[in-house]
């Protein structure tokens, strides 16, 4: 009886995911996965998902400063080489594609205000989704729920940062009414850099049907417009001159640099459960969006004078849609679960460039669309098959395998043919078998030991086909995809000394995609015969006392050329063992918090990131540095009002450092600065009905 007093118990919380198409337990997932739950206090302007996401192990996420170029994120370096969007990696919104079928995707129209929690997948088992999936981030927005309630919130900060919003949500009370959430914000802000104004607008929508037979039906729409100034690169001297200028050569010729982006996209998704042993799952979904990017690029000789040059003012639209059809029985064999399903994608793109000048008496003006230079119709399509098996053989072993067919095909009709340039129509077509598979052991209930396998694959986006090499026009069809080979072993335990997740690993990449030479103000792109990249990523959660919480993690990634790069008219011999730019070998992160219900809130988190080379041939780097952010709040709540305010400080000792590098720069303006110390404030008000 004594020995059982002394016993100590404690409660654990369980953790599902769905990152590998079916609900499972976190603890119990032969996978990389780090779910992040949405605060349940602000603390945080809800801007940018980096924001959200910091600490991820695994996970490189700079904010640029620049919102026209969108956040730079890579995950375990896939990614690492661009220049803005989203490469490498496949994001979805609710179950909705937010990476267009070539690969290319973007995190502008992600709500956060309206964020339930997100799913981060780093390994193999990411290959499930098929191409440009080295790694996947998957993104839930809230289901209505409880009495209609109506939120406003106002956030203000540094360079006139500002952002007010509005949420409706409310539950249903009925199998035949939805539950919703209306959100809306508008952002906008001076920024940080000269000439790095912008201002955003993102609505969000999600209707949720729970029916009387089981089955459940989600509508999300949603709608994002962003215009902003692009304040670009900077040498290092400049860089160490003044941070917050334009290079004084982009300034002084007033190109005016910009980008406009609209975009609306609406998707449904359909969960039905036939019995006890089978579900079907089905999803669709289509949007429009249209971008127009004024660049930095001068009428000379080498440049937009030349017959084959597409201009310097990009402007497309592109219509897309898909769909993702996917069953699941259970039992079939004993101790088994089967799913097997076919996803599609297409896309159709209408690409102009012009001239970024106009002849104003006899004089460039710069900043204005001149003469068409390019017009063409590019579309893309996809149709990938793919199944799914977990077996538990064992009371504590589980084998777990995937299968799918990635195939994409490209195709381009030239409609801008003119004397020295002539007609540039082609297609291709990719595709790839990729297997994965993972074997899992529960040591003890606490403890949760997996090896994985998994082939990658990454096909060029539409933008790094654009531009071929040296004095050429056209899509460039002789690049080649990737593909990648992924060993991982994995640990994880969750105990009264919190949650526990280890990963190490190793990726073997063939006909790796990277910056070629420079075409005339623009970057083209080649394939690298092999690259490596090994690492290691650690994880830990706890709740210290009461509500006192702290998470920490460590990535570690050691990325190189595995075999000689050639020489090019502008590049020396890149020899193997080279690092691949864009790419911290060391991060750390950790974050302490006072989160109680309601009442006094408080946070500090420090982050650590290692140098990151800027080219191939690792000429210099963006030195390492260290910040730390602190943030205060209250919380009150008194029946059906709630209060929630805070006050924030990012870089809270007025760091000089850079926040991201722009690779293989032709111009050597790799350094885009990250803002000193700055502050911002906010408050919601939510009051229900």
């Amino acid at each position: 009886m004594h020995a059982y007093a002394e016993t100590t118990e404690y409660q654990l919380p369980i953790i599902t995911v769905q990152a590998v198409h079916t609900d499972s337990e976190l603890l119990s997932t032969s996978a990389s996965i780090q779910k992040v739950q949405a605060a349940t206090v602000q603390n945080n302007a809800n801007v940018n998902l980096s924001e959200v996401l910091q600490g991820v192990a695994g996970l490189q996420i700079n904010n640029r400063e620049n919102y026209a170029q969108d956040l730079q994120i890579s995950m375990r370096g896939f990614g690492a080489r661009s220049t803005f969007g989203v490469r490498g990696i496949r994001m979805y919104v609710d179950g909705i594609p937010a990476t267009m079928p070539d690969g290319q995707g973007q995190s502008s129209n992600i709500d956060l205000n309206s964020l339930d929690h997100i799913e981060v997948l780093t390994g193999p088992f990411s290959s499930l989704y098929g191409n440009s999936s080295g790694g996947t981030i998957l993104a839930e927005t809230k289901e209505g729920q409880g009495k209609d309630s109506i939120q406003v919130g106002l956030n203000a900060g540094s360079h006139h940062k500002q952002q007010a919003n509005i949420q409706l949500q409310g539950g249903s009370k009925q199998a035949n009414q939805p539950a919703y959430v209306i959100s809306s914000s508008y952002f906008d802000t001076d920024g940080f850099r000269d000439h790095s104004a912008a201002q955003k607008v993102l609505n969000n929508a999600k209707l949720t049907w729970n029916l009387e037979d089981g089955s459940k039906i989600n509508w999300v729409t949603n709608y994002v417009k962003i215009h902003a100034d692009d304040p670009m690169g900077l040498e290092r001297k400049d860089w160490q001159a003044n941070p917050k200028q334009i290079a004084p050569y982009v300034k002084n010729m007033e190109f005016n640099a910009r980008k406009d982006i609209e975009q609306t996209q609406t998707g449904v998704t359909w969960f039905k459960p036939i019995n006890d042993k089978n579900e079907l799952y089905a999803m669709a979904y289509l949007g429009n969006r249209q971008v127009t990017q004024y660049q930095a690029i001068p009428n000379g000789a080498t440049s937009q004078k030349l017959p084959t040059h597409a201009g310097a003012v990009i402007d497309f639209e592109r219509n897309y849609y898909g769909a993702d059809f996917r069953w699941t029985g259970k039992e079939l064999l004993p101790n088994t679960t089967f799913s097997a399903g076919i996803a599609l994608d297409n896309m159709d793109e209408d690409r102009q460039g012009y001239n970024n000048f106009v002849m104003v008496n006899g004089k460039e003006s710069y900043g204005v669309k001149g003469d068409l230079r390019r017009n063409e119709n590019n579309t893309l399509w996809n149709l990938d098959p793919y199944v799914q098996a977990s077996w538990q053989f064992l009371p504590t072993w589980h084998l777990d395998t995937g299968l799918r067919y990635s195939n994409v095909h490209y195709e381009s009709e030239d409609h801008y043919i003119v004397a020295g340039n002539g007609d540039d129509s082609g297609s291709t077509d990719y595709q790839k078998l990729l297997p994965s598979v993972a074997l899992g052991w529960e040591i003890l209930p606490e403890l949760y030991a997996y090896a994985s396998y998994g082939k990658g694959f990454e096909t060029p986006t539409f933008t790094e086909m654009a531009y071929p090499t040296l004095a050429t026009s056209g899509i460039n069809f002789d690049l080649k995809p990737a593909s990648s080979d992924t060993y991982e072993l994995g640990l994880k335990s969750q105990n009264a000394f919190g949650l526990f997740t280890l990963a190490v690993f190793n990726t073997v990449t063939k006909n790796d995609i990277v910056p070629d030479d420079a075409n005339a103000g623009r970057n083209t792109f080649r394939n690298a015969e092999q690259t490596l990249r090994q690492g290691a990523e650690l994880a830990w959660q706890h709740q210290l006392w009461q509500d006192l919480k702290l998470s920490a993690s460590y990535s570690y990634l050691d990325a190189t050329f595995d075999a000689d790069i050639a020489a090019t008219s502008t590049k020396p011999l890149i020899e193997k063992g080279t690092y691949i730019p864009g790419i911290a070998k060391n991060q750390v992160f950790t974050r302490i918090a006072w989160q109680p219900e309601q009442g006094f809130q408080a946070g500090l988190e420090a982050r650590y990131m290692d140098k990151i080379y800027v080219d191939d041939i690792n000429s210099d780097t963006a030195p390492s540095y260290t910040v730390v952010a602190a943030n205060v709040g209250y919380l009150w709540v008194n029946r059906d009002w709630k209060v929630n305010s805070y006050a924030r400080v990012d870089n809270l000792f007025d760091r000089n450092y850079v926040g991201s590098v722009i690779v293989n720069d032709s111009n050597s303006r790799f350094f885009e600065p990250a803002d000193g110390r700055n502050f911002s404030v906010g408050m919601s008000v939510t009051k229900a009905f």
